[in-house]
């Protein structure tokens, strides 16, 4: 599979998903480092990045 700069910031770029739930939630970097975003599903605040996987 080809990766090209805009197919990544599209797919990874600011994408986090909840700890919880496993639900993906597009949001600011800092927003969710201050704890502001919550997940639209459980309500949880942990959340973390989406992972890029393996090439």
């Amino acid at each position: 599979m080809v990766r090209f700069p805009e197919a990544n910031s599209r797919l990874f770029a600011r994408v986090f998903v909840c700890k919880l739930c496993k639900s993906k939630i597009r949001a600011d970097n800092t927003k969710v480092r201050a704890g502001k975003i919550q997940c639209r599903k459980c309500g949880a605040s942990v959340l973390r990045l989406k992972k890029k996987g393996k090439k």
